[in-house]
C-alpha cells in the first residue's frame, strides 16, 4: 500500500484525464470540422434533378389516388341510384 502521497497522485489522475480529454475534444475547431463532416455525410446537398424526380413521382402518386377514389366514388354512386 502507498501513502497519502500516493493517493494524492492517483485523485490527481482522475481528475485530470477526464478533464483533459473533455478540453481537447470540445474544441470548437475540431467539433465545428467533424460536424460539418457529418452533416454533409448524412444529408447530401440538394441535387436539382434529384429534387425534381421526387416531385413527379409524388404527382404522379396522388394522380393515382385520386383517380381510384374518383373509381369508388362513380361505383357508389351507379350502385345507390
Amino acid at each position: 500500500m502507498g501513502d497519502w502521497k500516493l493517493e494524492i497522485v492517483k485523485m490527481g489522475l482522475y481528475i485530470t484525464f477526464p478533464v483533459a480529454l473533455f478540453h481537447y475534444f470540445n474544441q470548437p475547431e475540431y467539433f465545428e470540422n467533424w460536424v460539418v463532416k457529418t452533416r454533409r455525410a448524412v444529408f447530401p446537398p440538394d441535387n436539382k434533378t434529384h429534387r425534381e424526380e421526387i416531385e413527379e413521382c409524388i404527382r404522379n402518386i396522388r394522380e393515382k389516388k385520386e383517380l381510384e377514389t374518383l373509381k369508388l366514388l362513380q361505383e357508389q354512386d351507379s350502385g345507390s341510384v
